[in-house]
């Protein structure tokens, strides 16, 4: 099966010549629109060739592990992964995904060294944890809230400033002894390069009217997803996020000389 991010640049290759008219946008991610620029010789530029449009959601992701791990909070798990360097494994959704290259982010800020797992994709990684086949994992919400909610998995911290309203009794990163380590996975929405300012105008005001809607929003909320603040829903803000982003994770991937398969 192929890498997921793979077949995003793929499709991208075919979006990149579509017509700049405004009827034709793409919905992208951390591993479309940031990771797969350092990952592949692509024949599109991630930030050149795309109009922003804005920011649609956020799902932050929960630092969980097996229930047999002997930790009870982040500093312990923190305490134990560096107790027992190179023996503890941790699942990702494949080479190079938001799990991996945050989990080597983890890694260098912790001090600690465990072995990554690649799965073709997070629901077979969060199977094998809940299963105990491997230790750990950074999972997003939607996915892992579940197995938390029914006690086969441990949750210690999201890894972001602020508590998920969808799960208000996990303590953030911050508040849990790791400030600063935030993973979060997110959608935006992009058109063509040179696509007119005022089509542009019109798909943001159309974006950021159905995130308004109270029906929208409960769904969204209820899949653990973060819509984000009206300021932050502007193509400009989706510009200035999308390149501090690239800015955080490129000098990761590129240390580790991850290349993905």
């Amino acid at each position: 099966m192929p890498n997921p991010q793979r077949i995003a640049a793929l499709c991208l290759c075919a979006f990149h010549p579509a017509r700049d008219d405004g009827h034709t946008i793409v919905i992208g991610y951390w591993g479309t629109h940031v990771a797969n620029d350092a990952l592949y010789a692509l024949s599109y530029d991630v930030l050149g060739d795309f109009e922003p449009i804005t920011l649609a959601v956020r799902i932050p992701h929960l630092i969980v592990s097996k229930n047999a791990t002997p930790a009870k909070n982040l500093r312990e798990l923190i305490e134990w992964l560096r107790a027992n360097p190179d023996k503890a494994s941790a699942g990702t959704s494949g080479v190079g995904s938001i799990e991996h290259v945050g989990g080597i982010l983890f890694q260098n800020v912790t001090g600690t060294r465990f072995n990554f797992v690649p799965y073709r994709g997070a629901a077979p990684a969060a199977q094998d944890l809940v299963a105990g086949h491997i230790d750990l994992m950074l999972l997003n919400l939607t996915p892992s809230l579940p197995h938390v909610r029914a006690g086969s998995i441990k949750a210690f911290a999201v890894a972001a400033n602020t508590r998920s309203a969808a799960a208000p009794e996990i303590p953030t990163v911050d508040q849990s002894g790791l400030p600063g380590f935030y993973v979060t996975a997110w959608l935006g929405l992009w058109a063509p390069k040179g696509t007119p300012k005022d089509v542009i105008a019109k798909l943001n005001s159309a974006v950021v009217s159905a995130l308004a809607d109270p029906a929208v929003r409960t769904r969204l909320s209820d899949l653990g997803m973060e819509i984000f603040p009206r300021d932050q829903q502007t193509p400009e803000a989706l510009a200035a996020f999308q390149k501090a982003e690239i800015e955080k994770w490129w000098p990761i991937i590129k240390a580790a000389g991850i290349k993905a398969e």
